[in-house]
């Protein structure tokens, strides 16, 4: 959606004028305040609403997260692993 909305901002703007339109939003403030945003967006759609989706949010990120860090480890086993049957 955010894709979205920058391309049809940019559309019809020459290749000139993109980066003045978007170095502002490079700024640490502008990303602070979009943070923001989604912060009370997500607050305002989950939990205001009593929604159980911010517990699954969570299970699904852990999941993600130690799947992630525990990936490297796993790909040198399974190295080590394939170098000596061979």
């Amino acid at each position: 959606m955010a894709m979205r909305r920058f391309y049809n901002e940019i559309k019809g703007r020459r290749v000139s004028e993109i980066p003045e339109h978007v170095k502002p939003m490079l700024s640490l403030n502008y990303i602070k305040r979009a943070i923001q945003r989604g912060m009370d967006n997500y607050h305002a759609k989950y939990i205001e609403t009593s929604s159980p989706e911010p517990l699954f949010h969570v299970c699904y990120g852990g999941m993600i997260f130690s799947y992630l860090v525990a990936l490297p480890h796993e790909r040198r086993h399974l190295q080590h692993q394939a170098h000596n049957h061979h």
